[in-house]
């Protein structure tokens, strides 16, 4: 039986989580800073994504929103440390589909989170892949890569974010399609893989074009293909993967932001309504297009569905191109 004092310890917590609900419900939140965690390194699409939105998404609030970089273990990191937080919107995860759908599929042992530990809030970005190669490497189109690498067996490598990623997925479906071979060199996120690719140690990768489209349009990079159905005002030269002759190396990105599991509702439903309001607006939308993207939202219901599909058909793609975590 419980003691008297434990039982007022008890009434009092209690009474105090009813008023935190009820604060929260009453429009109270957000009531301190909010940390957006980014399950990557900086200088990639989802930390663009991320640095996109902080600041308005502050200004509309009313406190600062602090992007924090929590790159490793293919996002795992960043995950558990919005997973184990408070449920109450002051800790966000600013999330990579293929961290979410896909790195969940090509584990060789079970995640420590799956997408159920997390509340959706909205999705933010949605963005092709761009095949991209090191100016030194001597293709100029996707059908030299690929004669270039079968004259070549296992000599090119390509980085991608992580084990697991979109990037290496699609690197491996490359080589399926292609029949070709080629070294997968992981890294924490697409920041550390674009330097090592300007500086000549990886030759290609694969990846959403805002980090990259700076670099192709001076020329440090050269880009032979989009992963998309149609080609980026960006980039308007450089053909799509159907066009260059594999028309099943289709792979998007998205970029969304999710809250931990259990998150009050008031709490989501403010930070959707402020979010869609901020990627109405022609600045943000403009700026995407720039990058190469596009500002694609979803409200909570609708991402949560379209989770649920990424991840049946990813779980189905990794099957059948037999792709593992290395």
């Amino acid at each position: 039986m419980m003691n008297p004092r434990n039982r007022l310890r008890l009434a009092l917590a209690t009474l105090a989580a009813a008023a935190a609900f009820s604060a929260l419900a009453q429009g109270n939140y957000p009531n301190r800073p909010i940390t957006l965690v980014v399950p990557t390194a900086t200088g990639g699409t989802t930390d663009f994504a991320g640095r996109m939105l902080a600041q308005p998404l502050g200004t509309a609030l009313g406190q600062s929103v602090i992007v924090d970089n929590k790159g490793g273990a293919n996002g795992s990191i960043g995950a558990m440390i919005v997973k184990r937080a408070d449920a109450d919107g002051h800790t966000l995860l600013m999330q990579y589909s293929g961290y979410h759908v896909i790195t969940p599929a090509v584990s060789k042992t079970p995640l420590q989170w799956d997408a159920s530990d997390f509340q959706p809030v909205a999705n933010v970005l949605s963005a092709p892949q761009v095949v991209v190669v090191r100016a030194s490497l001597p293709v100029k189109t996707l059908a030299e890569l690929v004669a270039y690498a079968k004259a070549n067996p296992g000599k090119l490598n390509y980085a991608s974010s992580g084990n697991g990623s979109l990037q290496h997925v699609t690197g491996a479906m490359l080589e399926q399609q292609a029949g070709i071979q080629m070294v997968h060199v992981p890294y924490k996120g697409t920041g550390p893989a674009l330097q090592d690719l300007l500086g000549g140690q990886v030759d290609l990768t694969f990846g959403t074009p805002p980090p990259f489209v700076p670099h192709i349009q001076s020329g440090k990079l050269r880009a032979l293909a989009v992963t998309g159905k149609a080609r980026l005002p960006s980039l308007p030269d450089v053909p799509t993967t159907a066009e260059a002759g594999l028309p099943k190396l289709d792979a998007t990105s998205w970029f969304a932001v999710f809250a931990p599991a259990k998150t009050p509702k008031p709490v989501v439903d403010k930070l959707t309504t402020e979010i869609a309001k901020i990627m109405a607006t022609p600045a943000f939308r403009q700026k995407a297009l720039d990058l190469g993207a596009e500002a694609d939202y979803m409200n909570p219901q609708q991402l949560g569905q379209f989770t649920q599909a990424e991840l049946a058909r990813w779980a189905q793609v990794v099957k059948a191109s037999k792709i593992e975590a290395d």
